[in-house]
């Protein structure tokens, strides 16, 4: 017998035809004796939807009653698996994050989980209950919010909250279900001959996770690493063998280019004849921090006099209203010349563990964009990967020449 943590997707409980399919997954697996919990997304679309409502009535909304809102949508998808499932005659009943409880901080629309008391649900699903849990919320406690308020944490949250789950439950396997069978060597959409990898190494998918994959949310595969949950990602719809996470040592083959990401949830921002002066960079990027603003790959010029220079850098794209605004109140007191956002740019990253020991691999994807006339704006790298930013126009392009380039088309 094993303990199992399933998560399904929007697109996996989109219609009450795909929550029953979802429930007869459920069923299956704890009729095979094994001890299941669940965690859901909302139903496909209506996060958009209640997001929509939110900024429509208030474009600067409060992000307490923000999280509110949207956290709705998995509180209606958790119930109707659970109704769904004692149709089926398996004893469920649905959770809220802050039934379990589930303690975030007061980051409220990205808020991080804190900890999780799981002591109720293993003891029902010893006596054979499914819990079925409203994935992608939490209970914010502490300071301003001591009586506790709903936080939601962030766009594919849900993922965080079945790998948090899974590792309070101290469960054999979290399985992420989805609308795609699998991580694949490069966006399908995008390159035919791209290929799904067998096994990938927790280190390989954060890196792909916050390039630009779409498969797992970035904090998911980090608290997966961090607490060694072993993750498999599995197809919702067809029964076909899914892309296990492990271990680096578990992995039999070792490219030196595992997948080829993108990213066009980017945003540039150049500051233009910033002083250049000690404490400068903290002046700037200080308070786009505090106003909770990630900021990514950082190229600094400095002009001939040394007296000036250009800084460059990119944020979300979400985020790149709030970084101006927080720029421009700063105007006068960093003194840059002149500030220049740029929304027409994606962010093209080549991932692999064998880049560690392998020379040449950042000569061959410069080599590879210039033959094709794709001019790199920005260069960042880690141990096992390297970013450029290039022009949006140029995504499709730059992605199939990189696959081609590192003999993935043919692997």
């Amino acid at each position: 017998m094993a303990r199992i943590v399933q998560k399904f997707g929007g697109t996996s409980v989109r219609d009450i035809a795909h929550i029953r399919r979802v429930a007869e997954r459920v069923a299956a697996e704890a009729r095979a004796g094994n001890e299941v919990a669940v965690v859901v997304s909302a139903m496909a679309g209506e996060t958009n939807r209640l997001v929509d409502l939110c900024t429509e009535i208030s474009p600067l909304h409060d992000t307490r009653e923000y999280d509110s809102i949207v956290a709705a949508g998995e509180q209606v998808s958790s119930g109707l698996l659970a109704l769904a499932l004692q149709q089926l005659g398996v004893t469920a009943r649905s959770w809220l994050g802050w039934q379990i409880p589930v303690l975030t901080d007061e980051m409220h629309g990205k808020a991080r989980i804190t900890s999780i008391d799981a002591t109720e649900l293993r003891q029902r699903m010893t006596a054979g209950e499914v819990p079925v849990i409203a994935g992608f919320q939490g209970l914010a406690c502490g300071g301003p919010s001591r009586h506790g308020r709903i936080a939601t944490l962030g766009r594919g949250g849900s993922d965080t909250s079945a790998v948090a789950m899974a590792a309070a439950l101290q469960a054999d396997r979290c399985d992420i279900y989805t609308d795609v069978d699998g991580v694949y060597t490069a966006d399908p959409r995008i390159v035919r001959r791209a290929r799904k990898l067998q096994a990938i190494t927790y280190e390989e998918m954060l890196e792909m996770a916050s390039l630009g994959a779409k498969v797992l949310q970035t904090r998911s595969v980090e608290m997966a690493m961090k607490h060694r949950v072993r993750l498999q990602v599995l197809s919702s719809f067809a029964d076909v063998p899914g892309t296990l996470i492990v271990d680096e040592d578990e992995k039999v083959e070792q490219e030196v280019v595992s997948g080829i990401t993108y990213s066009r949830d980017e945003a540039k921002v150049t500051l233009i004849g910033v002083p250049d002066r000690p404490g400068i960079a903290a002046t700037i990027f200080g308070p786009l921090a505090d106003a909770g603003i990630n900021v990514d790959m950082i190229v600094q010029n400095v002009s001939e006099d040394g007296r000036t220079t250009d800084m460059t850098f990119t944020v979300p794209h979400s985020d790149l209203a709030r970084a101006t605004d927080a720029l421009t109140a700063l105007s006068e007191t960093i003194g840059y010349a002149r500030l220049v956002p740029d929304e027409n740019v994606v962010k093209i990253s080549v991932i692999g563990m064998g880049m560690r020991s392998h020379a040449g691999v950042a000569q061959r994807m410069f080599k590879a964009l210039a033959e094709n006339a794709i001019n790199i704006q920005v260069i960042s790298t880690s141990e096992i990967k390297i970013s450029v930013l290039v022009a949006e126009q140029y995504t499709e392009l730059a992605v199939r020449t990189l696959h081609s380039a590192y003999g993935l088309d043919h692997l």
